[in-house]
């Protein structure tokens, strides 16, 4: 069996689509041609050489390998993760199906694979550090092989997507942070290319990491406060203990008498919060006579919520750990001397390689 990395299209356009309708597709403009009845690369590279004749040999190239992996390399039984672009977290299903063409598309979505979804919204900080540096390839689809990494993933789904202790999982270091060894091949030798990563995202893994092991519990609250006070709010946050759905209050103006007046809950659990937490909430906000409400859930949400996310968009927003580490970096040279100690950053600027 093997691990896949796949991806919805390059900014997730087709996400929503492939949970929903329990199908992976290939997502390259105007490829509507039956994948099945090539007999070889050569043969894939001409068909890719007449649909896109201004592509360059080593664009022909790099897609190529991921076309005919999907049309020729996967099979029924393998897993493959699908990382989000709407939140951080991971998708995991498993290839049920033979490659199918679709001719009647629509444009792109020509070509899938039947599949299972085995878990959706996986946060990603389930994933140990090396498994996301993998995924962090920018290739639309491409096998994940180093470090055990699908018996790894197999034996999260076991636990109930608890990180697993791997002693010899590679963490990334400065001499290892533009490429990744994915096999996207079918040569002959069968070797391993180097694929660049998303430098950003990775950057963004281990911070969030950083914070979840130093923010547990009621500190994530407290962290909550500290952005909110950088943002120019005057906050009460209540003792440790029993909150009611009421971890920050927070409000403008002086001694916090001004508005808009907002109540914040914060959860720090390791998996996506139900529609009853909104809910409480929502009660907390009329009891309060609070203007708006901000839910924080470090894991994010499940689609119980989100679906009513438009409905609640002048009253409510919602912040997965994504959000929150976006609100603390906007307002990291206001944050409290004591966080910033906590969470040493810094801004570089690295070369986008991969994206085009």
């Amino acid at each position: 069996m093997a691990l896949w990395l796949v991806r919805a299209g390059k900014t997730g356009t087709w996400e929503q689509r492939f949970l929903e309708e329990s199908r992976i597709y290939l997502s390259w403009d105007q490829l509507n041609v039956d994948l099945s009845g090539l007999d070889d690369r050569d043969a894939l590279r001409r068909v890719l050489a007449d649909t896109y004749p201004d592509a360059k040999p080593g664009k022909i190239m790099q897609n190529s390998a991921q076309i005919w992996a999907f049309a020729k390399k996967m099979n029924k039984g393998d897993w493959f993760a699908m990382p989000s672009k709407f939140a951080p977290s991971i998708h995991v299903g498993e290839i049920v199906g033979e490659y199918v063409h679709h001719p009647a598309g629509p444009d792109p979505l020509f070509h899938y694979r039947q599949v299972r979804w085995i878990e959706q919204d996986i946060p990603r900080t389930s994933f140990d550090q090396d498994i996301l540096y993998s995924l962090g390839a920018f290739s639309t689809m491409c096998q994940i092989k180093r470090n055990d990494a699908e018996r790894r993933v197999r034996a999260m789904a076991e636990s109930g997507w608890k990180m697993q202790k791997f002693a010899a999982a590679q963490l990334v270091t400065k001499d290892a942070v533009s490429s990744i060894e994915v096999d996207d091949s079918d040569s002959e030798d069968g070797e391993p290319t180097n694929e660049p990563v998303d430098v950003g995202q990775l950057a963004r893994d281990q911070l969030s990491k950083h914070i979840l092991a130093r923010f547990k519990g009621h500190g994530l609250a407290g962290l909550v406060r500290a952005v909110l006070e950088a943002q120019g709010y005057t906050v009460h946050q209540p003792p440790d203990g029993p909150d009611r759905g009421m971890d920050v209050l927070a409000a403008l103006g002086p001694l916090g008498f001004g508005q808009p007046r907002i109540v914040v809950q914060v959860k720090s659990e390791d998996k996506p919060i139900e529609r009853t937490v909104l809910d409480q909430l929502r009660g907390n906000m009329s009891n309060v006579q609070a203007d708006h409400g901000l839910l924080v859930s470090w894991s994010g949400f499940k689609q119980t919520i989100k679906r009513e996310e438009a409905q609640q968009f002048f009253r409510v927003r919602l912040w997965d750990s994504d959000d929150l580490i976006d609100a603390l970096l906007a307002v990291y040279d206001k944050l409290d001397e004591n966080v910033k100690t906590e969470i040493p950053v810094k801004q570089v600027w690295a070369l986008a390689i991969g994206e085009e």
